[in-house]
């Protein structure tokens, strides 16, 4: 995921491999990481970049409307970008709550502020009046002018402040929904009898109660592992449910809040709904474009996803030793015989990667595979972050050495710590003052090795690290991932089937020659098992998509009322008592009314990967894609960052023979 939706040279193997004298000399081209460990630092850093910003505001309110505005106005862009972006970052991944609590009260200080910049009509009409003498300029200007107009600036005065206090609220109610997540640390206790099946190393280190049982949270790698091998139904369905259950009635609450506050939004504008005034300004346009794809979908999706099910029941029939006409498939049996079917037919256990994958092995190997396809090299460099395990690499052109970037990394579950897997871009290129961008890509993984489908996680999310440090924008403004919504799942969507390329996975030799190599047998059977489900895989996002857009529509309804009814339709139908809404961030944040893009880019995705068909290694394949698309940034519509690495406009083809094969 991205969290900021609003907005080929040959080289030496093994360059990530750093001896100790390369690692002391080596730094980072952008400025060091903040210090913002304690409460008060949050604070003082927060007081003191909202009075630098406010001062920043009235010079660009009085700076003349010539050739140089907009590069004034990004230059404001930058300034609140560096400010900002940690502080909103660590509110995710502190280490103490005192911090995070510290960093939300000053995120919610800087909405105020930038929602009120947002409605600033001198800047509005300074921006609409200043010269765009290129392309570039005057991409940048519609976008801007667009992100203006929808905060409210052309309304009535009592519209306008009615706009910005709906904005306001609408962050700090999506702030504590993902507090309530975050903060939860839902922890289930279980008899070591009830966990026959789950590999040792999932729970033989984690904390007991006082009677003796072993305590589970719902991370991913506790989760993932159990509902795949744990041979007890009950424990599965225990943890299942307090996945479902995570954000509680609490969230529940304020997702219902946020959906009829959007659609006050939206009529504050004219609109009916929201899905029509969030969509006017992307790829898909409006409701009914986004509706007819995801029906589209439907159709190619559903009897494929009834046979898995049918598929799925037979497996449970058949472990169980009962009749096939007696047996249901429930929803956290899913995982576990989908899990045991791949074994049998394919040989392929998600387990037995890790060995294959050790985990800090495994970054430097989907680092390695951007060097080799590319043309960059990551150095790892000594840093003091927000949490020890962090890590600090420099991006640098293989073909220079210039350095162009700097990444961090954030690895391993803890908590307080944001508990999916997500992209923070930090700070954005800008070519004309020799600005260089930063991510912050953030995963919880098992610190023994990857299974592959976390690989395959790894891969997506390190493409939107990619997206921003290989940008190579002029301005900061159009820098990276400030691209349509949907279209920035694209780019990282595209590389997820790297995982299963034979030549790709042997470059693991090369930053670590002692690891294990997956046997090529192996591979051609997780290509295979990476077909098997993809009916219940691609119905599941069709679900979420669909419920997203019909939570916005027109008329409000119940978030879980909705949501039992929706999923009541779907082959497994609903649990009664689940309340998955409850932890669906994605769209109580930046992709609400949104999260049909996930489905859309992957379209687009699958049609990108076309011209990598013959070599998914291609260093000049790559190199066409680094500074056709990703170079770009928001510089060009999606549209046209797609029709210029292919040569022709993107189409669907390549998806739907992949969903009907």
């Amino acid at each position: 995921m991205n969290t900021k939706p609003l907005r080929a040279a040959a080289f030496a193997a093994g360059a990530i491999l750093l001896g100790a004298n390369a690692l002391a000399q080596a730094s980072l081209p952008g400025p060091a990481f903040p210090q913002l460990k304690s409460a008060a630092q949050i604070k003082s850093a927060c007081d003191a970049g909202l009075a630098a910003a406010k001062k920043r505001v009235a010079q660009l309110e009085r700076h003349k409307v010539d050739a140089g505005w907009i590069a004034a106005y990004d230059d404001y862009y930058a300034f609140v970008e560096d400010t900002l972006s940690p502080i909103d970052f660590v509110l995710n991944v502190h280490p103490d709550a005192a911090g995070r609590d510290a960093a939300q009260a000053c995120s919610l200080r800087w909405s105020d502020f930038n929602s009120s910049f947002n409605q600033n009509e001198k800047i509005f009409r300074a921006l609409k009046s200043a010269p765009t003498p290129t392309a570039i300029e005057r991409e940048l200007q519609r976008i801007a002018l667009g992100g203006f107009e929808d905060s409210g600036v052309s309304l009535t005065a009592p519209k306008r402040q009615r706009a910005k206090q709906i904005l306001d609220k609408l962050t700090e109610l999506d702030q504590q929904f993902n507090k309530n997540i975050r903060d939860a640390n839902v922890q289930v206790a279980f008899s070591e009898d009830e966990l026959k099946g789950v590999p040792e190393g999932v729970w033989a280190k984690a904390k007991r109660d006082a009677q003796g049982r072993v305590l589970l949270g719902v991370d991913y790698p506790t989760l993932r592992p159990l509902l795949q091998s744990g041979e007890n139904a009950a424990a599965r369905e225990r943890l299942w449910r307090a996945k479902e259950n995570e954000g509680g009635d609490a969230n529940l609450a304020l997702l219902g809040e946020i959906a009829k506050l959007r659609n006050e939004y939206a009529q504050l504008f004219g609109f009916s709904n929201f899905v029509d005034f969030n969509l006017r300004r992307r790829m898909a346009k409006d409701a009914a474009t986004a509706w007819k794809f995801l029906d589209e979908v439907k159709d190619t999706v559903n009897a494929r996803e009834l046979s898995d099910v049918e598929e799925l029941r037979a497996a449970k029939a058949k472990h169980l030793g009962q009749p096939l006409e007696a047996t249901k498939i429930e929803r956290w049996d899913s995982s576990f015989y989908a899990e045991r079917l791949r074994k049998e037919r394919f040989s392929v256990d998600q387990e037995a990667f890790r060995e294959y994958f050790p985990a800090q092995e495994s970054l430097k190997f989907a680092m390695h595979v951007i060097e080799k396809l590319m043309g960059v090299r990551y150095t790892e460099v000594p840093a003091e972050l927000w949490h020890p395990e962090a890590k600090a690499f420099a991006v640098s052109d293989a073909a220079t050495g210039k350095a162009i970037a700097t990444l961090y990394v954030d690895m391993y579950p803890r908590e307080g710590k944001y508990n999916h897997a997500a992209v923070w871009p930090l700070r954005s290129s800008a070519s004309r003052i020799g600005r260089t961008s930063t991510a912050a890509l953030v995963v919880n993984f098992d610190r023994k090795g990857l299974t592959i489908d976390e690989m395959e996680t790894l891969l997506h999310e390190l493409g939107h690290a990619v997206h921003n440090n290989l940008s190579n924008t002029r301005y900061a403004l159009q820098g990276g991932t400030s691209v349509m919504l949907d279209f920035v799942e694209a780019p990282s969507q595209m590389l997820e089937d790297w995982v299963v390329d034979k030549k790709v996975l042997k470059l693991m030799a090369d930053v670590c020659p002692s690891c294990k190599p997956v046997p090529d047998e192996l591979v051609d059977r997780a290509k295979a098992a990476k077909e098997f489900g993809k009916g219940s895989a691609y119905g599941r996002q069709h679900l979420f998509a669909s419920y997203d857009l019909a939570l916005h529509g027109k008329e409000v309804p119940d978030p879980l009322a909705l949501w039992a009814k929706m999923q009541g339709a779907t082959p497994l139908g609903y649990v009664p008592g689940s309340k998955f809404p409850a932890g669906f961030a994605h769209i109580a944040g930046g992709y609400g009314a949104g999260y049909y893009g996930y489905l859309w880019s992957l379209v687009v995705a699958m049609d990108l990967r076309t011209a990598f068909a013959a070599d998914k290694l291609s260093p000049e394949v790559g190199l066409r894609y680094r500074n056709t698309v990703l170079g770009q940034g928001g510089q060009k519509p999606a549209q046209e960052l797609v029709h210029d690495f292919l040569g022709r406009d993107s189409n669907s083809k390549a998806f739907f023979d992949y969903l009907r094969k």
